[in-house]
């Protein structure tokens, strides 16, 4: 194991106080350019142009300026704040600061590529950029952990011939006349070569940074917390969980890509502000404490949100959330706990909708029979379980690269067969490239999610029904997978996912046990598709593919369970979420929208290998040489091992 060495010193060589004063004053700035006008014209999605009147960005500046100023007072032991910062630790209002930085110069850099220029900057939009920079200069020079060295790294020398050549074969490409065929091809390599040009350059700015800052981190052991009464402990959860729901809420209803850019580079820093702050961990210790409070406290969070909405337009969207990350949770089965590269799952949540649509009373039903709910929920869970049985029982001998294609293979071929069952090439069965449409809607005890209700003084519309209706499902695959996972099955996945011929050494069956995960990742997949099914109104073979630009499809899923982090709950939900919303949302890059897609996610890959949300075995496995030495006399420090 590597000995980290670590020391508390500054980077910019400022006196204490002056250093604090410079980040305070840079976070008041911050916070308050919301109340000044960015721009004079109407024309930048939000208005930007009022003061006393925040929209869209600057409610993100009036966070980052509000969170660095209370993390910078926590930190300074300001009574009444000590409860926002117990490890006092600087790292957090440096990342903060960085936050408020980095929000600052998006949003004039978006202001000036929309509008045409800086020209049409109003004293706000200066302000926060004037502040973001205030802020990053005093933390730089409070008491940082950072550690004593770090060798700076240079990437491969020629690399750096992408820089010069950039300018070249763009002006190159441009000089081309438009009509000449060569046109499109040489402005496409021209942009390429600019993209990676700039690539390298970030990357060994990174370097220089990382080697500079020398960032580290000090365990120190957190302070014990004021002793509060019961009914106080409870009220911080469910006041944490109110504050996580609106959160979500306004990343779900933001209504055009530039404010959900920002409110993904808000989250991206402050999260880790909150992380070193030791906050995160604190109210960890009280969700452990008081477990049944918090389950159903964030259940009833997640049931409240579509009483926050005025109508279906973000409900669906929500509603499709549940469904690619409930149909994540069962491919975590498979990747996470049993260590199975399955590169077609997404054929076991069509298998599913297509069971249901057949049973449902789909007009263009060949069956021509109509199940109640719970019977078509049923039929499509138990076909799909059927289905991995027989795919898996032959092919869950092999391992590795081997299995991962004849699982991409199978995929193929459910979408095919589907296309060919047709009346023409096949039995007609599902109607072939039409699918089958005109699925009628649920109806449960007389409730039929497809007509709006009212609950509460709230009409809920036909999104918010099947929006519950998926809550549960989500809730009931999250109690299967964490029971399952915890039990004397689940640790048998563990080991074969770690050394098969270990664990087959030990006594354990590791055909029979990846044949159960492969048929429980498949009943779970169907359940989820006999309300997608109900949903969408129409199943269709384009649905289930190996990768399109939007989930749900294999590929995207297989993303979602590796970036959230393998073999946990809270990961792939997180992951699940976030895959289907940047897509989304990123809507307004038009042709670069799958370009700046795949640079977030190599971003996010880079900075977290282990997943957003990590059990703490798999991160050990990429963060083990980071642990610090233990002095002579205490105990050994936690390794993979003994995770």
């Amino acid at each position: 194991m590597t000995t980290t060495h670590t020391e508390t010193t500054p980077v910019v060589p400022l006196p204490a106080r002056a250093a604090a004063a410079v980040t305070g004053l840079g976070a008041l700035v911050t916070a308050a350019s919301a109340a000044m006008a960015w721009t004079w014209t109407a024309d930048f999605p939000g208005d930007l142009t009022y003061y006393g009147s925040p929209a869209g960005l600057q409610w993100l500046a009036l966070a980052s300026g509000l969170l660095t100023l209370v993390l910078l007072l926590a930190g300074q032991g300001v009574p009444g704040l000590r409860w926002a910062a117990p490890a006092r630790s600087h790292n957090a209002v440096l990342y903060a600061a960085t936050g408020a930085l980095t929000l600052a110069v998006y949003s004039v850099a978006a202001i000036s590529a929309d509008l045409g220029g800086l020209a049409n900057l109003e004293p706000g939009g200066w302000a926060l950029l004037a502040g973001g920079l205030l802020a990053v200069l005093g933390a730089l020079g409070l008491p940082l952990d950072r550690r004593t060295a770090v060798p700076l790294r240079i990437l491969d020398k020629r690399l750096f011939l992408l820089v010069p050549a950039a300018p070249l074969a763009w002006f190159g490409a441009h000089a081309i006349p438009e009509d000449k065929p060569v046109a499109p091809v040489m402005t496409a390599l021209a942009g390429g070569i600019v993209i990676a040009a700039g690539a390298v350059l970030l990357l060994q700015l990174g370097h220089l940074a990382n080697s500079g800052l020398r960032l580290g981190r000090i365990d120190r052991p957190l302070p014990a917390p004021r002793a509060l009464p019961s009914w106080a402990e409870v009220l911080v959860i469910v006041l944490v969980f109110g504050l996580g729901l609106f959160a979500i809420t306004f990343g779900i209803d933001t209504e055009y890509g530039q404010l959900f850019t920002g409110y993904l580079l808000f989250v991206a820093l402050a999260v880790p502000a909150l992380t070193r702050a030791g906050l995160i961990a604190r109210l960890r210790a009280l969700t452990v404490k008081h477990r049944p409070v918090t389950t159903g406290a964030a259940f009833a969070a997640a049931a409240s949100f579509p009483f926050t909405q005025t109508s279906d337009q973000y409900t669906s969207v929500a509603t499709n959330i549940l469904i690619f990350a409930t149909v994540a949770l069962g491919l975590n089965i498979v990747v996470g706990l049993a260590g199975l590269l399955d590169l077609g799952y997404v054929a076991f949540l069509g298998v599913g909708a297509y069971a249901a649509a057949l049973v449902s009373g789909s007009p263009a039903s060949p069956i021509h029979v109509q199940f109640p709910f719970w019977a078509a929920m049923l039929t499509g869970a138990v076909v799909s379980m059927i289905f991995g049985v027989l795919i898996g029982a032959p092919t869950l001998r092999l391992r590795g690269d081997y299995l991962a294609i004849v699982t991409l293979g199978f995929g193929e071929i459910f979408r095919i067969t589907m296309l060919n069952l047709n009346g023409t090439t096949g039995p007609k069965v599902t109607n072939g490239s039409n699918g089958i449409p005109r699925i009628p809607d649920l109806e449960i005890l007389g409730f039929d999610l497809g007509n709006p209700h009212t609950v509460f003084g709230v009409e809920l519309g036909r999104f918010s029904n099947y929006y519950l209706l998926m809550l549960l499902v989500t809730a009931l695959v999250v109690l299967v997978f964490a029971r399952v996972g915890n039990s004397r099955i689940g640790r048998a996945w563990v080991a074969i996912r770690e050394d098969e011929t270990a664990a087959e050494a030990m006594g354990i069956n590791g055909f029979r046990l990846k044949l159960l995960a492969f048929a429980l990742g498949a009943l779970l997949a169907g359940l989820a598709g006999t309300v997608q099914a109900h949903v969408s109104y129409t199943v269709t073979p384009d649905q289930y593919t190996f990768a399109e630009a939007l989930p749900p499809n294999s590929a995207f899923l297989l993303a979602a369970v590796i970036l959230g982090g393998m073999g946990t709950i809270s990961g792939p939900l997180a992951g699940a979420t976030l895959l289907f919303l940047i897509p989304k949302k990123l809507e307004f890059l038009a042709d670069y929208q799958l370009l700046a897609f795949g640079a977030a996610l190599i971003l996010l890959m880079r900075v977290r290998p282990e997943g957003l949300i990590p059990n703490r075995r798999r991160q050990l496995e990429f963060h083990e040489a980071d642990i610090p030495a233990q002095p002579a006399g205490e105990p050994t420090a936690l390794t993979k091992a003994g995770a």
